[in-house]
């Protein structure tokens, strides 16, 4: 039996011999006949590639001006990482100014500028006068309202306990807006190791409003400052008022300072306390002790640290003449009776 292919060759004959493929089947670019497997050329097509060189000549004949542009992008993207990495600078650097910072220079003078305080003279100028300064109150009701809280007691000795008040009359800016501020200043002027529980002998303890008291701290208008203080010496001052049991603290003072402090009134407010509640312990005045060396709280600092200056103004104060020598001794201005250790 013959068996036929698609196209009607003879694919076998009875015997099963099968004829030989003609020759130019194989040959590259014929046609294949129908029914015949597949072959590849083992020779490919076209001209043979060069083989590739090596090192860097043979990198710029590879891929010619790529091999240069690829460097260039490398350094070009680094700078963009590193520009976006790096945070803007917003203001000026700490000790600079703005004009340094971007090279340039102001044209003209600076707006405002510092004014630092002058020296004082502390013999030749009248120390005693008022500085100048914010507004004060100067006329209350000779009233008094007590600031509500307490302290723990503060040092070892002898107890005192006192209150803090505030005339009715004195304006709020006088003391800062806050009450509660305010008497927590008093506390920690004398709760302070260099105020009078430095000497180891008193102790001093706030206690709530009608609690028996040893001094009431009065912050009190100028007009009842003089009425109970007087007013001998024309210049404004404070005073310990026994039969009250009342450190007056003069607003103007507490407001303004003195000069002997030039604009230290921190420094001066602590003096003021000290000094004032130095006579609640029943310390008098004092001159200057040692020429150059820090005045004695005791010392009456508001109107000056030069003896021969203050000896001047107690002439017209019966109960201060005589009390501060003129022997020219200077001192200068001392918050606190206890020196630091």
């Amino acid at each position: 039996m013959n068996r036929t292919s698609q196209d009607g060759r003879d694919t076998a004959s009875a015997s099963g011999a099968r004829p030989s493929p003609p020759d130019d089947r194989y040959r590259r670019g014929s046609r294949r006949t129908g029914a015949e497997p597949l072959s590849a050329s083992w020779e490919p097509a076209g001209p043979r590639p060069r083989p590739r060189r090596r090192g860097l000549k043979g990198l710029v004949a590879n891929y010619g001006w790529r091999i240069y542009a690829v460097p260039v992008l490398v350094v070009l993207t680094a700078l963009v990482v590193l520009d976006t990495a790096t945070p803007a600078q917003t203001g000026s650097p700490e000790g600079t100014t703005a004009a340094e910072a971007t090279g340039t220079t102001s044209p003209g003078p600076p707006v405002a500028s510092e004014t630092p305080p002058v020296k004082v003279d502390l013999v030749d100028i009248p120390t005693a006068v008022l500085p100048d300064g914010p507004k004060f109150s100067e006329q209350g009701s000779g009233t008094w309202q007590v600031v509500a809280g307490s302290s723990p007691q503060a040092g070892q000795g002898k107890v005192f306990r006192y209150a803090i008040a505030v005339e009715d009359g004195v304006d709020a800016a006088d003391y800062g807006g806050d009450r509660e501020a305010f008497a927590r200043t008093i506390d920690g002027i004398l709760a302070d190791n260099r105020s009078w529980i430095g000497t180891g002998l008193v102790a001093m303890q706030r206690v709530e409003p009608n609690q028996p008291v040893d001094f009431t701290v009065s912050l009190t208008t100028t007009s009842t400052t003089h009425g109970m203080c007087g007013f001998q010496i024309q210049y404004e001052s404070s005073c310990w008022h026994p039969p009250s049991k009342r450190v007056i603290i003069n607003a103007a003072r507490w407001v303004r300072g003195a000069k002997a402090f030039s604009n230290d009134l921190s420094t001066y407010r602590a003096y003021a306390i000290n000094h004032e509640v130095g006579h609640a312990l029943e310390n008098n005045h004092e001159g200057c002790k040692e020429n150059g060396q820090a005045a004695p709280v005791m010392m009456q600092q508001s109107f000056g640290v030069a003896n021969d200056y203050v000896a001047r103004l107690n002439e017209v104060d019966f109960s201060n003449r005589g009390v501060v020598p003129a022997d020219g001794k200077v001192c200068t201005p001392n918050a606190f009776p206890v020196a630091p250790r």
